[in-house]
């Protein structure tokens, strides 16, 4: 079962970067940067794994990833923007964005200023759900752009770097796969059941 959960969602994204190229790309991207779970973490890679056998090409690949965080940041920093603090505290949840979120990321937005939207952005998790914070503190549109895209835009070169060395060394990646899949499997759904949960607990507040 626990195969089958990652592997619809593994081969959802493989279906739309196939079928897509480095528009499919943008797309799932924009989706994550929409705070909705779907890990830039499996995206990116099989980009880079795209990468390493020659459909695309390396830059091309990291540069659509940073547009598509862009794009998919627009919605949530306006919707942060226009609806405020009570509007995201109330129904942030449906967002996948609790109330700790938000503390969390005043926090980063109080020690680093506009820099925290350049960081955020190269760190798991918290990159997801930055731009509701952003819109709710009214964070200068140029400078939150432009600091998204430009964190997006080093994560996205690295993580798909990690994809072209995956592809470049699959046979070995396959044999450790083999070796460990129901370990891996157990960690990745441990983690995303606890990320969920951590979220979801609050509709019940």
């Amino acid at each position: 079962m626990l195969d089958a959960i990652l592997g619809h969602l593994i081969n959802f994204i493989e279906n739309v970067i196939t079928a897509m190229g480095p528009l499919g790309i943008s797309l799932l991207m924009a989706i994550e940067s929409c705070n909705i779970p779907l890990p830039s973490e499996a995206i990116l890679p099989f980009a880079g794994y795209m990468v390493s056998k020659g459909i695309f090409n390396f830059h091309v690949a990291a540069w659509a990833g940073a547009f598509g965080c862009v794009l998919g940041s627009i919605p949530s920093y306006y919707l942060g923007y226009f609806g405020g603090r009570s509007f995201v505290e109330k129904y942030g949840k449906w967002f996948f964005v609790s109330k700790k979120d938000l503390e969390d990321a005043d926090k980063w937005v109080e020690k680093y200023g506009d820099w925290a939207f350049f960081l955020c952005r190269m760190l798991p998790v918290v990159r997801t759900f930055i731009s509701l914070p952003a819109g709710i503190l009214k964070a200068k549109k140029r400078f939150f752009f432009t600091f998204t895209f430009l964190g997006s835009l080093i994560w996205s070169y690295v993580l798909v770097y990690v994809g072209v060395k995956m592809g470049q060394n699959m046979e070995a990646f396959k044999h450790i796969w083999h070796k460990f899949d129901i370990a891996i499997v157990l960690i990745c759904f441990i983690l995303g059941v606890a990320y969920l949960y951590k979220h979801f607990k609050h509709i019940k507040d």
